[in-house]
């Protein structure tokens, strides 16, 4: 069996620094059970800063609705691990009802040092809730640093842009041969790296807390549409029964649009490209045979769903840099 190759991440990183601070503090202040702040705190480090505050929230929330239990429970009845299976019975589906299932592992630690020290005092409750500040707290303090991923998100954008280029760059050569030797293989690498993207760029959104919109999600998602409409036009450029004379036309627009595919606004030049095109089109002499008029009536429909896919370039704001604004 091969193995992964050794590596240490930041959510490592930080789940390490994380433990060795909640543990000190809680044992500095001489908590009881001060381990358990490590636990805590290990419970509560999240892949994103929204995910960390969530999981603090819900845990935190969890933990006191386990001291309410345990004091009904433990102090009403008796601490014994009959009425422990008993509460943990009625309270799994608390927490499930209330919307704090992730919470149920903290609070099963907090549950199990009351049901240990067998009295819940005033003293007992202070320390467990300082143990969920330090641990849960810790938590949320060393989340708030995460890498910037600005770089990494660049760099899917301008690769996808270069499969889209490729693969236009293939369609205009089946208009203008009506033959390819193309794999298809730009398709399969761009659906593969918008999704990775797209999950990117959401994580991206979940390490700011306070902002609401995420030029790159919206990006890759404008480009998720478009591919949408790529793989749809595909299948009537190749079916074509004939080359006629419009296939040039076509052709011609989409070379033009393939060299020029980028992160800036420009849709509404090829608008103005593609109004000139239709006129184009219907001047051009009338179909003499079934075949012709099946040829034709194809790339009218391609036309009509570029006609979507720069409608939806067109309501993308776009990235505002010097590099995008060529044309």
């Amino acid at each position: 069996m091969k193995l992964k190759r050794f590596s240490i991440g930041y959510r490592t990183m930080k789940t390490a620094a994380g433990a060795t601070v909640a543990i000190s503090l809680a044992q500095l202040l001489e908590l009881d059970y001060y381990v358990s702040a490590g636990i805590l705190a290990i419970l509560c480090i999240q892949p994103t800063k929204k995910k960390s505050i969530r999981a603090a929230f819900t845990r935190f929330v969890a933990s006191l609705i386990a001291i309410a239990f345990a004091f009904v429970f433990f102090e009403g009845f008796a601490y014994h691990p009959a009425v422990l299976g008993l509460l943990i019975l009625l309270f799994i589906p608390a927490l499930v009802s209330l919307g704090f299932t992730e919470g149920f592992v903290s609070s099963s630690v907090i549950l199990m040092h009351i049901y240990n020290s067998k009295n819940l005092t005033g003293a007992l409750f202070v320390n467990e809730l300082m143990l969920m500040a330090i641990g849960f707290g810790t938590a949320l303090l060393v989340n708030m640093y995460m890498p910037s991923i600005e770089r990494k998100l660049d760099s899917y954008r301008f690769e996808i842009e270069k499969l889209y280029s490729a693969i236009f760059r293939e369609i205009v050569v089946y208009l203008r041969q009506g033959d390819s030797h193309w794999s298809g293989k730009e398709l399969v690498e761009t659906a593969e790296l918008l999704k990775e993207a797209k999950a990117l760029a959401y994580q991206d959104v979940e390490n700011h807390v306070t902002r609401l919109e995420n030029k790159h999600y919206h990006y890759f998602d404008m480009r998720e549409q478009q591919f949408d409409i790529i793989e749809r036009i595909l299948p009537k450029i190749t079916a074509l029964p004939v080359m006629v004379g419009h296939s040039e036309l076509v052709a011609d627009f989409l070379e033009d649009l393939g060299e020029h595919i980028h992160s800036g606004n420009t849709a509404r030049h090829y608008m103005n490209k593609l109004e000139s095109l239709k006129a184009d089109f219907a001047n051009m002499p009338l179909p003499k045979d079934y075949e012709t008029f099946f040829a034709m009536a194809s790339l009218y429909e391609v036309i009509q769903e570029m006609e979507k896919y720069l409608e939806i370039k067109q309501s993308y704001k776009g990235f505002h840099n010097k590099k995008t604004a060529e044309i």
